[in-house]
């Protein structure tokens, strides 16, 4: 039984989009993978606004965290863990060998510019990693405000964020973000299935992996930009199919424009919210809410689970709370072609279900 996804990600795909993985396979070194793949650089950099390079690799978005701690990290970085997958981020930087310290904060609320300055002030770190939006809890972080004092204060500092959840959704603009690097995966916002990460690198963030030894091989960001520049293509086998269906549903983003994808999602969290602040509760600090994902304190102790099987028989998913929020929270993915309608339409089948 075909279930809609209104979860955080893998998110629904649009039929056309998946059959244009049904073209046939063409190799990776002829023009016209060349054509392609130039093509959808070029698209991206369009529709984020953006002159920093772009790249596309077949990979999870986790992979950026490995690029991180392998190419960017020359000694230790400033970790920002609100949650799930920036506390991953963390680990992985770690695992790479590099030291991390830790800003931890209450599951729920925001990082702020403030709390990032008060460490960097040490003069200890050379990076600070921490995630856009934090799938766990539906916060979503003020990366442009920490964006502008990180490089009003520390300009040497790499600014790298996990974007996997929000980028193709939330407005991410790198050079008004001011980062360094900023990366995604296509299963989320944009739509697509999984399978490639997407990411944003200033100049000094290419300048600074030349200065980090032992990058590894498939974690080697300037070894992937190198081939770029020589070769205009990948240094690896890369999803080609998928890769095709990137670049169709860049089209439909870039027709839809940049402005009003964001302005869609904006709408969907709002109302989202409003409806959760009329049976329950949001669970993010005020402010802070995600546009992509709505965290939901289960106030009436209801079963998510339960709930969940009864949203399957109308061909729905929705989310459970991550980890030690199960049950405590529910979430409602409302990224990449969702609407309003049918964020209305789920809610109204939970009021069903709970009877509210």
């Amino acid at each position: 039984m075909r279930k809609r996804l209104f979860i955080p990600g893998p998110t629904e795909v649009f039929p056309d989009v998946l059959l244009q993985q049904a073209k046939p396979l063409i190799g990776h070194r002829p023009k016209e993978f060349t054509v392609l793949y130039t093509g959808i650089i070029e698209k991206l950099q369009k529709f984020h606004d953006t002159k920093q390079w772009a790249t596309a690799i077949t990979a999870s978005g986790t992979l950026f965290m490995d690029i991180t701690g392998r190419s960017l990290v020359k000694e230790r970085a400033l970790c920002c863990v609100n949650g799930a997958f920036s506390k991953r981020c963390a680990e992985t930087i770690e695992s790479c060998g590099k030291e991390i310290e830790t800003i931890n904060i209450e599951w729920g609320k925001a990082i702020k510019p403030e709390m990032i300055l008060d460490k960097l002030d040490s003069g200890k770190f050379d990076t600070v990693a921490i995630c856009h939006n934090e799938t766990s809890t539906g916060v979503r972080n003020p990366i442009y405000e920490i964006g502008k004092a990180i490089k009003k204060e520390h300009p040497e500092v790499m600014y790298v964020i996990d974007s996997v959840s929000a980028m193709g959704g939330d407005k991410v603009e790198p050079e008004k973000i001011q980062c360094d690097m900023i990366y995604a995966s296509t299963q989320k916002a944009y739509a697509l299935p999984p399978g490639l990460a997407i990411g944003f690198l200033s100049e000094e963030a290419l300048k600074r992996a030349e200065e980090v030894p032992n990058r590894g091989s498939y974690t080697d960001i300037k070894s992937i930009y190198d081939y770029y520049v020589k070769k205009s293509q990948t240094p690896t086998t890369p999803n080609i199919s998928l890769l095709y269906a990137l670049d169709y549903q860049l089209n439909k983003m870039l027709e839809e424009t940049a402005e009003k994808r964001y302005q869609r999602h904006l709408e969907m969290a709002k109302w989202t919210q409003g409806w959760a602040k009329k049976y329950f509760e949001m669970f993010p600090e005020p402010g802070y809410e995600s546009l992509t994902v709505s965290t939901i304190k289960n106030t009436r102790g209801k079963s998510v689970d339960e709930l969940n099987k009864e949203l399957a028989k109308r061909h729905i998913m929705i989310s459970n709370g991550y980890g030690d929020l199960k049950e405590k929270t529910f979430r409602i993915g409302h990224m990449g072609e969702w609407t309003v309608a049918d964020i209305k339409e789920v809610c109204g089948h939970i009021e069903e279900i709970w009877e509210l």
